[in-house]
Order: structure tokens, then sequence, then C-alpha cells
């Protein structure tokens, strides 16, 4: 089957996300149309395509011990000048992201993965773009609000045409979790 690109991440809800996406790909960037708008948990991660299951049993396990949440973005910021990123920021829900990620990345589990910085749970809204375009996408959406219940994540694979898609959806508090899958810390899930 050989290896796969995937990539888990909570879905930024309708009008919100395609709103987003629209003016990301404005700003010029032009992965934005292949790239549905998110909160990361796992960044784009290289597995064998044949561990494909093991992987959605752990996030079946990590989505059953999870619990609805109120996500709330607000504003912008950036990650100049250590990587080309403006984002619009999670000030509500942050915690919660963190305590999911943490669990999706578990060494235990099928994809542990090191961060290449630490995490900190954002939406992309331009991406190696010029600075120019960087600078007005901070200031367009720097009053930025939404809000909405996250009540779930979801595992999204990249095809070869750079396209990210949907392979599953996990919901927090209802997903069966197979006997054999791998088992992750206990704990219940931040609320603020």
């Amino acid at each position: 089957m050989g290896t796969v690109t995937i990539g888990v991440s909570i879905a930024v809800p309708e009008p919100h996300g395609s709103k987003l996406q629209k003016l990301r790909a404005g700003f010029g960037d032009a992965a934005a149309h292949g790239i549905p708008t998110h909160v990361t948990l796992l960044p784009p991660t290289e597995v064998d395509g044949a561990a494909l299951p093991a992987v959605e049993a752990h996030l079946a396990e990590v989505a059953a011990r999870g619990r609805p949440f109120p996500m709330r973005l607000s504003g912008t910021g950036t990650f100049r000048p250590l990587s080309p990123v403006v984002f619009v920021q999670v000030v509500e829900g942050a915690a919660a992201c963190s305590w999911l990620q943490k669990r999706v990345r578990d060494a235990s589990g099928p994809v542990p993965r090191e961060l290449q910085f630490p995490y900190h749970p954002h939406v992309t809204v331009a991406h190696g773009i010029d600075e120019a375009a960087m600078d007005r996408a901070y200031e367009e959406l720097s009053d930025y609000e939404a809000q909405w219940p996250c009540t779930g994540f979801a595992l999204y694979e990249q095809g070869a045409d750079a396209v990210w898609r949907k392979l599953r959806e996990f919901p927090f508090g209802s997903a069966t979790v197979p006997p054999q899958a791998p088992r992750v810390e206990t704990g219940s899930l931040p609320t603020r």
C-alpha cells in the first residue's frame, strides 16, 4: 500500500470555514483551496497505509474520552519571523485542543510525533506568501470573531494533488472503541 500523508484536525464549521478559506485564497495563498479551514491536532505525518486501521482505532479512543467544548476565534497573530504564517487566534478552547493533540500524538499510540515548534492552536489564514499580503491578512482579520461548540475532530489524507480530504470524523464521547485499540492515558478533557 505504501506511505500516506495524514493529518488530524478540528474543522472550522460553516459559514466560518469557507469564509476564511476564501479570504486565504484572496490573500494569494495558492494552497488555500486544497486545505480545509482547521485547527491542527496532528500536523502532516507520513504513515504506512496499512497502519490506517490502527490510527483510526486510536483516534476513536481519544474521541471517546473527549467532551464537547466551546471554541472561539478572535483577532490575528503571526509566527513571523520564525515561520511565514498569519493566523486567527484560538482564544477559547486552546487548552482542550492542547489536551487532544497530546493524546493524538501519544508515544504509546500509532502516530507518535515530536513537533518542530511548541503546540499553539490557531487557524492559518496566510502561509508562505509575500510580506505585503501577509500584512494585509493580519490587518484585515484583526477584528475577526467566530465561535461554535466543538464536538469532535477528523482524520484527513493528503492526495497526490496536494488536496486534503476527510477520511473519517470522530465525535466526542460517542465513538466505539475496538477492544484491540491502543490504550491512552486517562483523564478528563479540560473545560474553560
